[in-house]
């Protein structure tokens, strides 16, 4: 018997192909009247790069960070409600911006919320998306028990009807 879908984790990484990745997540919820669970990972500004002027001048606040994030991705998720046709408060239960090696804290979190499936976007273009799936994607899907779903960007000519989030 295939387990039931009650609870998605959604990955994201702010980009324009994890934007297009959520319109899967949100149409699964739909169908097996599950919730979502976003988590964007920000990995940790190392110490020492404190010591380079460049990055000690431009770097924010993380905590600042996150909570722009948080608000980033509210915003994400009511855009998103025009390609869905419904509200897609009503589909996301949490939203978590851990602060840790990506697919660590995706892993984590999978176990820790009881999410079922996990779904993310993988950037993988060109003679390389052969042979290379993307870090985050392929850590996530070579270390989990869960079903994984790693949705491609689209073609160019479906890319034009989705401006991303």
């Amino acid at each position: 018997m295939i387990p039931q879908i009650k609870k998605i984790l959604y990955a994201t990484d702010l980009s324009k192909n994890s934007s297009y990745a959520f319109l899967h997540a949100t149409d699964m919820a739909k169908r097996y009247g599950a919730k979502i669970v976003i988590i964007h990972a920000i990995q940790p500004i190392p110490p020492y790069a404190e010591f380079y002027p460049p990055i000690a001048v431009g770097k924010k606040d993380q905590e600042e960070s996150v909570e722009e994030i948080k608000l980033h991705l509210q915003r994400f998720c009511k855009k998103t409600e025009t390609q869905i046709g419904s509200p897609c408060v009503e589909l996301v239960s949490k939203i978590l911006v851990p602060l840790g090696h990506p697919p660590e804290e995706i892993l984590n979190a999978a176990n820790e919320e009881g999410c079922d499936v996990i779904v993310l976007g993988t950037h993988g273009k060109g003679f390389l998306a052969h042979t290379f799936l993307g870090s985050v994607s392929s850590a996530v899907l070579h270390r989990t028990q869960k079903p994984v779903f790693i949705i491609p960007l689209p073609s160019e000519e479906a890319s034009t009807d989705w401006d991303g989030i």
